[in-house]
């Protein structure tokens, strides 16, 4: 199948895989490039990512999404019958590659834009993705209590984010947000792991807290 994507950006994606000893069945991959696929073709009519990141989609905005299941898998966190609820979902990052990699787990795109809903609804629909719901609002009317874990990536602040978060998580859950490591170089005692994407010079990180840190 001819993807829209380079073999080349494929080879970044699995040599970052690798390289955090991360390996995906091939049928998994499938559906990672589909989702890319289906995110290059829409942006050709419509603003879903920046037109600059779209030669570079799989090595930049699959990697990202995909570091907080590597990150929580390497800290023997277990996923059965959890519930993840992404917020402001946008084109999909992270929540569709979760999604994919996590079947296991029961996940929520909230989104209010009513052109990403859509989009989000058919990438569902397309890749048989039945361990997704599309929720097209606010994420503070969203009506989703105890939650295990909430994401973000590239929203607000980290003080923003957080206080949209925490009254929806689980006494035990988890906040999870993915931010360029200078916008988050003033927090303190918070969990923050430090990492880099492939041929991009800025620092990235997931920074993770819980109701009781």
């Amino acid at each position: 199948m001819k993807h829209l994507f380079t073999d080349y950006q494929k080879s970044l994606l699995l040599r970052f895989l690798s390289d955090f000893n991360t390996s995906f069945p091939q049928e998994t991959l499938e559906k990672l490039y589909s989702y890319s696929d289906m995110v290059l073709n829409a942006n050709q009519g419509t603003n879903l990512i920046s037109k600059n990141d779209a030669s570079k989609f799989l090595s930049r905005h699959i990697t990202d999404s995909l570091m907080p299941f590597i990150v929580l898998k390497n800290n023997s966190i277990t996923f059965s019958n959890k519930s993840w609820a992404d917020m402001g979902s946008g084109a999909g990052c992270p929540v569709i590659p979760l999604s994919i990699v996590l079947p296991e787990v029961s996940f929520y795109a909230v989104e209010p834009r009513t052109k990403r809903v859509a989009f989000l609804q058919e990438v569902k629909r397309t890749l048989n993705l039945q361990n997704l719901k599309v929720i097209g609002k606010r994420f503070e009317t969203s009506e989703l209590y105890n939650l295990d874990f909430i994401s973000c990536r590239a929203l607000s602040s980290f003080e923003n984010d957080w206080e949209r978060a925490k009254n929806k998580l689980k006494p035990t859950g988890l906040f999870i947000t993915l931010k360029s490591l200078e916008s988050i170089t003033h927090l303190k005692n918070i969990k923050i792991t430090e990492y880099q994407l492939p041929e991009e010079p800025q620092h990235y990180a997931i920074v993770m807290k819980g109701i009781y840190d």
